[in-house]
């Protein structure tokens, strides 16, 4: 029998959460939205997507209990610890903090300050846009070059040494980071097509076998 990975997708009362969940299954897991600390703890893998302002989500996450946790399985993950994959907001919530929500805590995995996207430019960019990736990285395993994958967002994370991806629009926007076993996009994978689930099934390649 073929081994399909569990996931757990924080479910923390934000935005559509179930089409990242469905994006999964699709992919290859078993997936699961839940606000349960013990499933999310058991689970092979953890997805935390997020959509609209970053303060809001970070009080959701404060309001659901699962702040702390999702901090901690963040942190983990960037050590080589249980994979861990944040979707847009879900992304830049792993920063300190943001312009959008100041006096905001971010999960505090990465330095560094999420901001506005600069340039003469449509805020916010909601289209498909071309990807720069790091092709030696094992999120674009299989992905042929230049892909096109879908933005949403007003406000997105310096782009740093953990970047792996970059897209252009009004400068060099940072599209995707990882650190080990943390992976993040900015775009949304589960909208972006055959790519968007290509680097889903990559992420499901990290995780591990639990004897099923």
């Amino acid at each position: 029998m073929t081994f399909r990975p569990s996931v757990a997708v924080f479910d923390y009362g934000i935005g559509n959460l179930r089409s990242a969940q469905k994006a999964l299954e699709f992919a290859g897991a078993e997936a699961i939205l839940t606000n349960d600390k013990s499933i999310l703890k058991e689970a092979d893998g953890v997805v935390l997507p997020g959509v609209g302002a970053f303060g809001r989500c970070a009080e959701a996450l404060v309001e659901s209990d699962l702040f702390s946790l999702a901090a901690s399985m963040a942190e983990k993950a960037a050590s080589g610890g249980k994979p861990f994959l944040g979707i847009c907001v879900g992304m830049q919530l792993l920063y300190k903090e943001s312009d959008e929500s100041v006096g905001v805590d971010g999960l505090g995995i990465i330095s560094g300050k999420v901001k506005g996207i600069e340039g003469d430019v449509k805020i916010p960019q909601m289209q498909w846009n071309e990807l720069k990736c790091d092709f030696t990285h094992p999120m674009f395993n299989g992905i042929e070059k230049n892909p096109w994958v879908y933005f949403v967002h007003s406000y997105s994370a310096p782009k740093t040494k953990e970047s792996v991806a970059f897209c252009d629009y009004g400068t060099e926007v940072n599209a995707a980071i990882a650190v080990k076993n943390l992976w993040a996009t900015q775009f949304h994978p589960e909208k972006s097509g055959e790519t968007g689930i290509a680097i889903l099934k990559n992420f499901l390649s990290t995780l591990k076998s639990d004897g099923r």
